[in-house]
């Protein structure tokens, strides 16, 4: 299928500015990663719409091994015993936040009827793997703890990501796995799977679509930083020699994206030792389309299907 038209108008704009600027001398790594970042801001809230209302928006400090995390509890309803999901944002481990993925966790908030912890976790490379890992999963656990106080029953716990956030999402699952708490479901949204960068769709959508081949071997290398082992599957999740008394998992892939074949490996390897998958391509779509709620229909059918699928596990 065709790339939707409105993100086709975004690619060549995108395209345009790019080859504008291919005369200019190549940008620094910080400079890149101020870009990578600015970026991030922009695009997390583009075309999310007005934001739904909620019974309570709250931003609170969470205990975690490397100080505390700032989360945003987000509570749909009065309605006591909600189930409790925790999410969190993209950006390539080394951008987003929080105030960038509030549209999104509005909306799944609201779809789901959970209140949702998202996680301003650290980010790379001042603060490398497993750094970013360890503050998602003590955040996990701190939401459990509170749980009453959100009016949630942190019995009834997901996970969810979309891009880092579901390669953090997925870890998390894998870590909880042992140390507990345990989860009913986890959300994985284009996720970032495999430090390699070598499917397919890595080379088929490598440059053009917004995200790029290049720019995530980028992201990857400043999330494990010189001599980081890509093979830790705590980091690269689809290197985990056992996937067994995993959380039912729903994945979400775009047919116009470096990550889809491994978002879509990683589902069969879930599926390979008997976890429940349900795992969607969304063609015509690129990388982010989850978030585009005024751009493209997609966006919403998208976050109904994670919220049908996390609302029957919770």
């Amino acid at each position: 299928m065709p790339l939707h038209p409105t993100l086709q108008a975004m690619c060549d704009a995108a395209n345009e500015a790019a080859a504008a600027a291919a005369d200019a001398p190549p940008p620094t790594d910080a400079e890149r990663l101020d870009a990578v970042r600015a970026g991030a801001e922009a695009f997390g809230s583009l075309g999310a719409g007005e934001p739904e209302p909620m019974h309570s928006v709250g931003d609170h400090l969470a205990d975690g091994p490397h100080g505390p995390i700032p989360v945003r509890v987000y509570r749909p309803t009065a309605a006591e015993g909600a189930a409790l999901v925790v999410y969190f944002h993209g950006g390539g481990f080394v951008s987003g936040s929080v105030d960038a993925w509030d549209g999104t966790c509005r909306r799944l908030a609201q779809a789901t009827d959970a209140v949702v912890v998202s996680v301003d976790y650290r980010l790379a490379p001042e603060h490398r793997f497993p750094i970013p890992l360890d503050d998602c999963h003590a955040a996990v656990v701190w939401a459990v703890e509170h749980a009453d106080a959100f009016g949630a029953d942190g019995g009834r716990l997901a996970v969810a990501g979309d891009s880092a956030g579901g390669n953090l999402a997925a870890a998390v699952a894998l870590r909880s796995r042992v140390e507990g708490p345990p989860l009913r479901a986890q959300a994985l949204i284009y996720p970032v799977v495999d430090p390699a960068c070598a499917t397919p769709s890595m080379v088929e959508n490598a440059t053009g679509y917004l995200l790029t081949t290049d720019s995530m071997q980028a992201m990857w290398g400043w999330y494990l930083g010189p001599g980081g082992d890509a093979n830790d599957a705590f980091a690269a999740v689809g290197k985990a020699a056992d996937y067994t008394d995993l959380p039912p998992a729903v994945v979400i892939t775009a047919e116009y994206d470096p990550l889809r074949d491994e978002g879509e490996h990683y589902a069969s390897l879930l599926d390979g030792f008997g976890v429940e998958v349900e795992c969607t391509r969304y063609d015509g779509m690129l990388h982010g389309f989850f978030g585009l709620r005024e751009l493209v229909p997609d966006s919403d059918r998208a976050v109904a299907q994670v919220a049908a699928f996390l609302r029957a596990r919770l």
